[in-house]
Order: structure tokens, then sequence, then C-alpha cells
């Protein structure tokens, strides 16, 4: 069986803005994404201080995860947002929007966004975490 995957925004629901309500997926395989932080490939924090800037750098992480796997960032079918900030992720949306179209394009799967009082990485600096699913090609 190929690979499949369906978003599900039934119209009984709100009209999602930006995520799908749902993915069902059929066949291929399932990465399971470890929550990923604005760190490079050197452990250092990238974009202290600036969200927009750490988001960036947690898409670049998740892309070569995926990317590692065999896939695309079009294969991910669900994403936790974890914001020491909801507030300042809100009031950043805009450029937050174009850093994620650049990664993935008009591709909107199920998505959370969680506000926290801490991450474990916070101390060093870190705003942000993001962690997912992906369903890849057999």
């Amino acid at each position: 069986m190929a690979r499949e995957i369906e978003f599900l925004n039934p119209p009984e629901l709100m009209k999602p803005v930006g995520f799908s309500h749902a993915a069902q997926t059929r066949g291929g395989r399932t990465l399971f994404l470890a929550g990923q932080v604005a760190k490079d490939r050197d452990g250092r924090v990238v974009g202290k201080g600036d969200l927009v800037a750490q988001f960036r750098q947690v898409c670049d992480n998740l892309k070569t995860l995926v990317a590692a796997a065999g896939g695309r960032l079009t294969d991910v079918v669900k994403l936790t947002i974890y914001v020491l900030d909801a507030g300042e992720f809100k009031r950043q949306g805009k450029p937050i929007g174009v850093v994620y179209r650049e990664y993935f394009g008009k591709h909107y799967p199920a998505m959370t966004l969680v506000g926290v009082r801490d991450l474990y990485d916070a101390s060093e600096g870190c705003m942000i975490e993001i962690d997912g699913f992906a369903c890849l090609a057999e």
C-alpha cells in the first residue's frame, strides 16, 4: 500500500487557519520527531531573545530530521509547539508565518500551541520547542 495522508477539517468544526484539525494516514512509515529547540549542530542556541529566529532554527532542525529519514516537511502530519510566552508567539504571528511558509509552504498539519512555564533548555535561552510525527513513504 502506498503512503497516503489526508487532512480532515469537517464543516461541523470552525474553519482552521494555519493548521488542520486532524490527519489520517494509510501505509508508509511513522517518524516520531523529538522536541527540537533552537540549537545549531554545535549545541549553541540560535537567536537568543528572538522568537522568530528561534522558530527558524527549529524548523531547520525538523527539516534535517525528516530529510535524514528520506522525507520532506510535507510528510509531517502533527506538530506540537511549546512556547514560554504564547502571547509573544501570537504577537509574532506574521513573521513566524513567513518563516513557516519558507519551510512548509501551504502544508498545514494538525498543530497544537501550548504555553508552558518552562522548557528543559530555557535556562540556556531557548524560548520554543516543537515535536511531532511524519508519515514517510515505504
